[in-house]
Order: C-alpha cells, then structure tokens, then sequence
C-alpha cells in the first residue's frame, strides 16, 4: 500500500493508526462487522482480518491515534465486539466539515463523504461503480465466497489508503490554526460518546408501534373526524383555505400570507404560529401526520430499541441532524410517547434551561442579561427590567404579558424583526417596535456584543465557538443569520462535552435531544446518576462558557410510564383513543379508510 507521510502536528503520538471497517447494519440494529483493514502510518504495518478473526483487539496503546472518516461506524463495530475504545480519534469526516462548513456552494463540493472530499482534493478514488457492486455485495450478507473475501478487503484497503492521502491534505489547511490538533482529538472524543450513544438506543413500546403501524390508515381516518368539530375547515380530506380563512377570522388570529396574498400553508408558518397560538397546535400536527409521518421508517430493532444514525456535525451550527424519519426524536413530538423505560430500569429526560440565553448572557458579559437568567425566569426578569409590568409580578399575575416577553427574548437572538414579532403576537407593528426597544435598552450591552460578532464575522470571513467549530462566511451569508450562530453553535460545544464526560462516567445515554439528555438508569441508582450527570452537564457549560453555569431540569420516567412531550400529549391521547376504540369493534388496517392513504392536499 502507497503510505504518505505523517504530518508533523501528529509528532505527539509514537503511532498513527488508520482503520476501516466493513459491516452490515440492519434498521434499529448493531452493526455487524464483516472485515477489518488498518494500516500504522510510520511502520507501514497493514492488519487484514475477517469477521471470525476478530476475537482480539487491535494493539493500539493509549498514546497512539485512531484515523477513520465518520468515526462512530467504526468505533460502533469496537462495541458490537465489545472491544475497549481507542484513547485517541481524529476523525477527517467532522474535520473537512470544518473546511468546508458554509462555503460548499462556493468549493464546489458535491458531497461531504470520503468520495466527496477525496473529489475536492483532486485524489485518487475507487471508482463509484465498483464501490456500489462491493457495498452491495456486503450488504446481501454470507456466505462469502474466497474470491468474495478477497475482493472486500481489498475494497475496504482502498478506503484505509485513501484516508493515508487525505490527511496530510486536510492538515495543511487546518494546522495553522490555534489549537487545531487539541479542538480536533475533542470532536474524536464526541464521536466516541457518539458511538456509545448509538449503540444504546432508545428503548420503545414496541406493542404500541405495531399497533399504530397495522392500524395507520384506520387512525387516519379517526383523526379526521376527531379534530373536524373543532376545526370546520375540512372537505373529505382537503383543507379548504376558504373554511380555514373564516376559522381564523372567528378566532382574531391573523395568520401569514405569501407574496400573491394567499395564507401561507408551510410546516414552518404552523410551527410558528403555534407557539403564539396554541390552539394552532393541533392543526399542524395533524397536516403532519397525514402527509409526512412514516411509521414504517422508524428503526427499531429486535430488541425493541430505536437506534439510527446521529450524524453529528451535519448542522452548520454543529449540531447533530439524525434523520428526520428514522430518529424517534425527530419525527412529530406526540410519538415520543412511544419511548418506555423496560422493567428494572428508570429513564431519565436532563435537559438544560434557558440554554440559548444563558449562553448568550455569559458570552456577551450583560450583567442585566446574567440577572435575570440566574433569576430562574428570564422572560418576566425581561418584563420587570423594562418597567413592563410592576416588580411584583409574578407568571400568573402577568401571564399574557410574560408570554409576550418571552417571544422578544427569544425572537431577539434569532434577528427577529418588528414586524414578524407583530405578527406572531397579533399586535401592531408599533407596539413591536417599542417592545423592541425596550430590549435593547434593557440589555444594551449584549447588543453591542452581537453587532460586534456579526461585524467580525463578515470582515473575516469566518465565525469560530471557543473549541474552533468554524463557519465560514460567503457573499451568500444572510448577516441576520449570524446572529444566533454564537448561541448555537456554543450549545452544540456544551452538549457535544457533555455527552462526552456523561459516557465517560459509565452513564447509559440513550440520545443526545438538541440540549437535553436521554438517560438510563438502574432502578436503585437513580437519585446517584442523576445527580452525577447533571454536575457533569453543568461542568461542561462551565467549561465552555468561562466558569458559568447553565441549569439543568430534569424529568423521571418509571416503568410502566412513557415519555410524554406536553407538546404532543393531546394528539397522543387522541390517536391511543382511536387504537382503543379500533380494538374494541375488532376493525383491522383494511377497513374501509384507503382513500386517506394519499397526503392531505391544501386548496
């Protein structure tokens, strides 16, 4: 094998250690290794193994380094053969993120895979087509034939080989910057976490699941005609923008329309209007559910745990983007009641308060802003600093007010303007205006801090968190865009340590859930791991926010108990109603409801 040589920066380690692997990996499941290729950079030593040669470890001290391009799938086939986890991981997939994150369009790259990174820098590849016939023939599964085993390890040798080029490519970009190499063993480190949490899973109902899948059609059905003497907006399975007008002029909500004056009948307007309105909520829930919701793409395994892909550092921000479809978490918030702890053991939902503007409180320095976030309630601290409502206020004496506060705090760090705000809380543009104001007065110097980072970013180039998360800045930047990248991004650096320490402790993370924690824990040893994590949660604010401390809340969950989101409790109890009442009259997935198989249209 053509070995190049060991850039410089990883002097520090006495190996580098490149590594792939081939495995099957069925929905929901582990993954299942089928051969091993990894080559040591500096020796050129190169261990080939088959699936039933891989009783022993690789022998990789605690000062070597791990190279792999998306570390998880290799390190996920560590775990599924219970060997112990490399000390040391780069990991090139999240490094050339980092390269190219926010300028694809102007770098020309296609794809961020390794074919994809390997393209951009003019290296040498396996061609796609015999890729795909390799791949395939892995995934058809045994028996292997010795010509069959030759060829895919050869195969998987091409990849280890083609890391062996892109990483001294990658390097030359990325070493000049501080810290590089630290920021970048730091993202390994995640992985790990990220491989661990993976291999875990979320444990589901897996009875429920069956039933709403055979079911769905049926459901469907019931859906309609549960929420139509609500919401009289519904033609068969049409929603006709006539009925739905007349609905919302009866309830005084004035509702976005697009450019040719027509309501706007986006997921996103729904989502938007239902944080002020939450009699909207339902609506857009059931418009999901009858266009997007796939039951059958949600991957659980034989063990009844929902395991997918995280796909960290997917996001600009950093952030994870598990597949909308696959991912119990992702899809709408009602089915997140299908996840239930198993006998023995207890779940437990952390999640951190107020992340956003604890960040941006302790990032900006805004004393008044850092008030009234310890205060436990930053809206209403918002109200009483800008003389809104009198210093006794309380949330149920000034509730319609504190709601209002809490849209301008949150709206503000996303660049929210006058006349969005206007329109979400159905006030006059005027009154948004003022209310506008008044924020900034209030927290003056976090203004000036965010008009100082967008003012960096778009003279630079580029927008750094503090472990070097980089977003690069184009003409095709929208300056208001930078506004919240600071918050983000830095709660994607909080949560991505914390992962990291809580795995670490030998805590069970069953899913990262944008700045929450899925715990599982053994019954007598709750009130220990719970403590535990969130002192853990709460170092690894501290560590990226300078000393201070973002909050954690946190919710248990026993057996027999489900997760409830209080966003999707309603839909849940309506569509549990409907199974029931299914059962009862003994109905199955056929009956008579095929006509709602086809999405639900807007006219």
């Amino acid at each position: 094998m053509n070995v190049t040589v060991v850039p410089q920066s990883l002097d520090r380690f006495t190996e580098v250690w490149m590594m792939d692997f081939e495995f099957i990996a069925r929905p929901g499941e582990h993954p299942v290794p089928v051969c091993l290729v990894a080559l040591e950079m500096r020796s050129g030593l190169e261990v080939r193994r088959w699936s039933d040669q891989m009783t022993d470890p690789l022998p990789i001290s605690s000062d070597s380094v791990v190279v792999a391009y998306y570390a998880p799938a290799e390190l996920g086939c560590y775990l599924a053969m219970g060997w112990p986890m490399p000390a040391n991981v780069l990991d090139l997939f999240a490094e050339f993120r980092i390269f190219c994150n926010g300028r694809e369009r102007q770098l020309g790259i296609l794809a961020q895979s390794l074919l994809g990174a390997l393209a951009h820098f003019g290296l040498s590849h396996l061609d796609p087509g015999v890729k795909t016939h390799w791949r395939d023939r892995i995934i058809a599964g045994g028996p292997y034939s010795d010509d069959d085993r030759q060829g895919i390890l050869d195969y998987c040798a091409t990849d280890v080989e083609a890391l062996c080029h892109l990483l001294p490519k990658l390097v030359e970009r990325l070493e000049r910057r501080p810290y590089w190499l630290e920021h970048a063993l730091l993202r390994g480190r995640y992985m790990r976490a990220v491989a661990c949490m993976e291999h875990a899973g979320t444990p589901l109902d897996m009875s429920m699941l069956a039933k709403l899948i055979s079911g769905w059609s049926a459901i469907k059905a019931g859906l309609i005609a549960e929420i139509q003497a609500r919401y009289p907006i519904f033609d068969g399975t049409t929603l006709r923008s006539a009925l739905f007008e007349g609905w919302l002029m009866n309830e005084g909500i004035p509702w976005p329309r697009t450019e040719s004056g027509r309501l706007s009948m986006s997921d996103d307007t729904f989502k938007a209007m239902a944080k002020s309105y939450p009699i909207v909520a339902p609506l857009g829930e059931l418009r999901a559910n009858l266009s997007k919701l796939r039951l059958t793409e949600l991957a659980a395994g034989t063990d009844g745990r929902n395991r997918t892909m995280l796909s960290p550092f997917r996001a600009r921000t950093g952030r994870n983007a598990p597949s909308a479809s696959k991912f119990i978490f992702a899809p709408s918030v009602w089915l997140r009641s299908l996840v239930m702890p198993r006998p023995g053991s207890v779940l437990v939902y952390i999640d951190y308060s107020s992340q956003e503007i604890g960040i941006a409180a302790a990032l900006s320095g805004d004393e008044a802003m850092i008030r009234a976030y310890q205060s436990g309630d930053p809206y209403m601290a918002f109200a009483k600093d800008a003389n809104l409502v009198p210093p006794e206020a309380t949330k149920a004496t000034h509730k319609a007010m504190r709601d209002r506060c809490k849209a301008i705090v949150l709206g503000t760090l996303y660049g929210m303007q006058a006349e969005s705000l206007a329109e979400s809380l159905g006030i006059p543009v005027c009154e948004a205006r003022s209310l506008l104001r008044a924020h900034r007065r209030t927290y003056s110097t976090f203004w000036a801090w965010s008009q100082r980072v967008m003012d960096s970013a778009m003279l630079t180039g580029f927008i750094d968190t503090c472990f070097g998360w980089r977003l690069h800045v184009t003409a095709d930047t929208r300056p208001t865009s930078l506004l919240n990248h600071p918050m983000q991004a830095h709660g994607a650096e909080i949560l991505r340590l914390a992962c990291s320490l809580v795995t670490e402790a030998g805590v069970t993370v069953c899913a990262p859930v944008h700045d929450a924690l899925l715990i599982e824990v053994p019954e007598d040893r709750v009130d220990e791991v719970v403590d535990l994590t969130r002192a853990l949660m709460g170092e690894a604010s501290k560590v990226v926010l300078a000393g201070f401390e973002i909050r954690t809340d946190f919710e248990v969950i026993r057996y027999p108990d489900r997760y409830c989101d209080p966003r999707g409790e309603g839909m849940w109890s309506t569509v549990t109603g409907i199974v029931a009442r299914l059962e009862s009259a003994g109905r199955g997935h056929d009956s008579g409801t095929q006509i709602l198989d086809a999405p639900i249209a807007s006219v």
